[in-house]
């Protein structure tokens, strides 16, 4: 359970945006989205493999 304390004084949409912010660094929902169907541990190793050549093409591509 997330809790935010609010100083006195402080706007209601400074602290929700604040809660915001901390809901969204917890991943709860993108755990809930990748734990809806079921993906083999080929396919998720596949993802993570094109994943790193992008971002490794993306970081040659920087250097040249």
């Amino acid at each position: 359970m997330l809790i935010i304390p609010i100083k006195d004084g402080e706007n209601i949409d400074r602290a929700l945006k604040r809660y915001k912010r901390k809901f969204d660094k917890t991943g709860v929902v993108r755990q809930l989205r990748a734990r809806q169907q079921f993906t083999k541990p080929s396919v998720t190793r596949r993802a993570q493999i094109q994943k790193a050549q992008y971002i490794q093409g993306l970081r040659d591509s920087i250097e040249s």
